[in-house]
Formats: C-alpha cells, structure tokens, sequence
C-alpha cells in the first residue's frame, strides 16, 4: 500500500529508557540515543492509494497523529512502535487493526494550514466520546541544509520498519521512503495523547520539525522469527 504523508511535523521528547520499556511487548528493546529513549508524537496529513491504484474518495485522505517510540527487535533489525495511532475515518481505523494489528482509534481532527503556520487539533471519539485531545500549532521556519542536520535527525526520522502485537508474538512490516525534507519549527503543544499512551507528562519544548511530506511504500505484514507472526 502507497501512503503519502503530508504537511508533517515531529515532535520528540526524551524519557528514561526503563520508564518507555514498560510499555512494550516481550521480544522487544528499547532503542537509545544518548542515553535516553526518545517518544514522538506525529501529527500529519495520510493520503492512501491501495493496490488497486485508485484512492477512493474521502476515504483515501484524512488527518492523522501518531505516538510512537523505537525499539531493537530480537534478529536485530530496528524500527517504530506505535504506543497509538489517530485517525478521522472510522473504515481506516479498522482495516489497520484488522491486517496490521496497530492500535488505532477513531478522533475527530483537522489540519488547517497557512503560507506558514498549521494547526493540528484532534479529540479521540472511540471508544470513548470524550477522549483525550491534542492541539499542535507549528510556525514553520526555513529549511534544513543537509550539512546542518545531525546524526540524532536522522536517527529519529529515517525509520523502514514497524512492529505489531498479535496473539502474544510480534510482527513486523517494512517501509520506504525518500529522505525527509525537513525545516525548522516553533511549536506551541497542548496534548493528552502521550500521557494517555501510559507515559508521564513531557518534560520542556520538544525536538520539532516540520516537513511537507514524503510518499511511504508500506510492504505487507511479515513473520518475526519462528513463532512471532503478524498476518
């Protein structure tokens, strides 16, 4: 499945690895730069193209906000995992918890955008009606040179693998994707998502960048060695 995702922002904290291990599934390791486990928090703009080549209409785009952290698998290979996953369309939250096994939930969201200024407000509608919210405003400031970024921008960003949680085993799916084209960002951040992840409140400004997107080749799910299988 063909994903692009747009009008991007990152958002990164850092947390105490023992505190982010907690949350995940045997089988995987929390993965540490500088010391600390890093969480993100993703808000964005999908467009899918399923393997049929033709987006349906509505359906097919839609805002979406991830919280996600990285972690180093048993065979070795590294990736994300999605504490949770946002979503404005209800079909597109079930068929990713059907076929991927991610925990996505239904959210009422927008993205509104300016010449330089987005703002990404979400209110989680399922399975509760009053569900956390989050609402990021980013002012959007001059482009990266590829000499500026550094081995930490790189490291939280350039990700082509994700894991899954099913029957007790772990999955896995590759993906891949240009590098990203990244600017810097001024964020103002009000957010329950993360917390409501199972993680404390964030501590200071998060690490931010905005980008205005890159398209992501999904591949299917895979098997994660001999037992752990994610299909």
């Amino acid at each position: 499945m063909l994903h692009e995702w747009r009008n991007l922002t990152f958002l990164h904290w850092r947390y105490s690895p023992s505190e982010v291990q907690r949350l995940l599934p045997s089988g995987l390791e929390v993965e540490t730069f500088d010391g600390s486990a890093w969480v993100g928090l993703v808000p964005f703009e999908m467009v899918v193209t399923p393997p049929t080549g033709h987006e349906v209409p509505w359906l097919s785009r839609f805002p979406e906000t991830n919280v996600r952290t990285y972690v180093r698998a048993a065979d070795g290979s590294t990736g994300v995992w999605f504490l949770s996953l946002d979503a404005a369309r209800l079909a597109a939250v079930v068929t990713a918890r059907a076929t991927y096994h991610l925990p996505y939930y239904w959210s009422r969201m927008s993205v509104r955008s300016g010449l330089l200024r987005v703002e990404y407000r979400s209110r989680r509608r399922w399975p509760s009606p009053r569900g956390p919210r989050s609402a990021v405003t980013v002012d959007i400031g001059a482009p990266f040179g590829a000499d500026e970024l550094g081995d930490l921008d790189h490291w939280l960003t350039a990700r082509f693998r994700l894991y899954a949680l099913r029957g007790g085993g772990v999955g896995t799916a590759r993906a891949a994707h240009p590098p990203w084209p990244l600017y810097r960002a001024e964020v103002e951040v009000d957010d329950e998502l993360v917390t409501a992840a199972g993680l404390s409140m964030p501590v200071g400004q998060p690490l931010a960048h905005w980008s205005p997107g890159v398209a992501v080749d999904i591949g299917p799910p895979e098997r994660l060695g001999p037992v752990a299988v994610l299909a």
